[in-house]
């Protein structure tokens, strides 16, 4: 953006505009340099002027929706109290392009009573839409079996003269729906038990049944902090993995002693 400012200003030299290239930059400044050396056409300086007009209204636009979320999520706090205890530490630093210009973390912690932003895929900006979408009263839903119902997360149950037909879960145009699939597929390459459940069922049965079963246990996260005010804190891949082998173990001894064998087991040298 500093690059395309300094042209629109009427800046043309590659060696000052190449210097005002972001540290993150894969390429480095002789690429960038060699990349603004052109023939600048009125026409075109014409058109990236009109972009950059348009680019500054809407964030001007951006700007004003997010104070105007922040006075009324202000108005849903008047009569929440401050949680007592301090609000946890970010799990990331970095803000997000998407996070709004205001402090989404403490605004949600003060109306949730508990940090949304603890649950893996749940961020300050995805914290603001559930709620937004949902609500603050989770006792709509009976239990989060309900809840991840209306979402549609859950089996679907199409029984005709006692036979299932089919168990696929329901199409749906909702917003929260695509969020919490977007979240699963983020979650899904972190080194935690939510990313480590995802992996297992992507090589079992495939990453779209994957993707809609991981939404469904961070929709059940969020309703029991909603709910029950539950404190997520994530145990991690490897505890995970664990206790899926504690499962595999135990079912594998009870189907051997239906079978009249017992297991034994066998130290690798």
């Amino acid at each position: 953006m500093k690059i395309i400012r300094a042209i629109v200003a009427g800046e043309r030299d590659p060696d000052k505009l190449a210097e005002m290239r972001d540290v993150r930059c894969k390429e480095n400044v002789e690429t960038i340099r060699s990349s603004l050396i052109g023939n600048y056409q009125p026409e075109h300086l014409f058109a990236l002027k009109q972009a950059l007009r348009l680019y500054n209204f809407y964030q001007r636009c951006i700007d004003e929706c997010d104070t105007e979320i922040e006075r009324a999520v202000a108005r849903l706090n008047i009569d929440k109290a401050v949680p007592e205890a301090p609000l946890p530490k970010a799990r990331h630093r970095s803000k997000q392009p998407s996070d709004p210009n205001f402090d989404v973390r403490s605004a949600m912690y003060q109306l949730a009573g508990t940090d949304l932003t603890q649950i893996h895929g749940i961020g300050p900006f995805l914290a603001l839409r559930l709620i937004g979408e949902c609500g603050t009263d989770m006792t709509r839903w009976r239990t989060a079996k309900h809840f991840t119902s209306w979402l549609t997360l859950s089996p679907g149950c199409k029984i005709s003269g006692g036979k299932v037909l089919s168990a696929h879960t329901r199409k749906t145009s909702s917003r929260v729906t695509v969020a919490l699939r977007l979240a699963a597929v983020t979650v899904g390459r972190t080194n935690t038990a939510l990313g480590a459940f995802y992996r297992r069922l992507a090589g079992r049965i495939g990453n779209a049944k994957a993707v809609t079963a991981t939404a469904c246990k961070i929709a059940v996260l969020f309703y029991n902090a909603m709910r029950c005010g539950m404190d997520y804190r994530d145990p991690g891949a490897d505890h995970y993995e664990q206790q899926y082998r504690d499962r595999v173990i135990k079912q594998l001894h009870r189907r051997a002693a239906q079978f009249g064998f017992v297991l034994q087991p066998h130290e690798i040298s």
